[in-house]
């Protein structure tokens, strides 16, 4: 094994893990951390990545001869061509110092590759006071039932034809949101159902796609959705309804949790307080 546990556990302090992403407190094993340095080699999803579902190829790799891993403080480094390449190292300590060390490593890795970003990304502990980036939150289904919410959300495909056709000026309109990549999926036929809510016979918000996978330790988890509410029509509780419908739905299909990542004090994230989610922590991203 590369990395030692009993240095690497104490400065975890929130369960974000490199290329993958957040995952359960009961999930977060050294084997994981190994397991990313053997898919660098390969190229190939691990069998629980989130992102396999898409197809293709992973993108994201860990740097894996670039790790820096000490008592107090591990460094890993991913690399990422999408866009016009982007390096981040993924900063665990104690101490905000590792910060400085980190953005140097990040800036040196970015112009070693070619990449024209450069970041660190700081995982936090859920008691930092005045938090930015994004919280990871987590939604127990075993904790107890989901209600059906009664409103108008059901899977996009039991509405009207009519009404399923707005469907695609809807994902154009929130393209920024992931609805424009999800809609050439669901033409694809190549995920779950997608929850959409409807007002006078037209799309206005949705929630998928909804899959039950299983975690690195064998638990069924419903997998992150893109979400989005047109923003002529909120205000009026449709966020709400397409959230509770789509934690429904997982508890329907036997899903033990799901994790969320928000914004920190955007809407998805005081939807999530609000529902009474678990926070675990937070990641800050600063650009290098």
């Amino acid at each position: 094994m590369f990395f030692r546990w009993d240095w690497l556990r104490p400065v975890l302090t929130a369960p974000i893990v490199p290329t993958l992403g957040p995952v359960h407190p009961d999930a977060l094993t050294v084997d994981i951390f190994e397991d990313t340095l053997r898919a660098a080699i390969t190229g190939d999803f691990l069998p629980y990545d989130k992102d396999r579902r898409w197809g293709g190829e992973k993108d994201e790799k860990v740097l894996r001869n670039d790790v820096v891993h000490q008592r107090e403080h591990t460094l890993i480094p991913t690399l990422t061509r999408r866009g016009r390449g982007t390096v981040k190292v993924f900063a665990y300590s104690l101490h905000d110092s590792v910060v400085e060390e980190a953005a140097e490593l990040a800036a040196k890795l970015a112009a070693a590759h070619g990449m024209v970003n450069a970041g660190v990304v700081r995982p936090l502990g859920p008691e930092t006071t005045h938090p930015r980036g994004t919280r990871i939150q987590l939604k127990d289904f075993t904790a107890g039932p989901c209600p059906d919410p009664a409103g108008p959300v059901r899977p996009v495909t039991d509405w009207p034809t009519a009404v399923q056709e707005t469907f695609s000026p809807f994902a154009r309109a929130m393209a920024a949101d992931g609805l424009a990549f999800l809609h050439a999926r669901m033409q694809a036929g190549q995920c779950g159902p997608v929850l959409a809510a409807v007002v006078e016979d037209r799309i206005v918000g949705a929630i998928g796609p909804m899959e039950v996978r299983p975690d690195p330790i064998g638990r069924p988890q419903l997998m992150p959705q893109y979400f989005a509410v047109l923003p002529d029509t909120r205000g009026q509780g449709l966020g709400r309804l397409l959230w509770r419908a789509a934690m429904r739905w997982g508890q329907s299909q036997d899903a033990a949790y799901q994790l969320l990542q928000t914004e920190v004090d955007g809407p998805s994230d005081r939807l999530c307080q609000a529902e009474g989610l678990t926070p675990l922590g937070f990641t800050h991203t600063t650009p290098v």
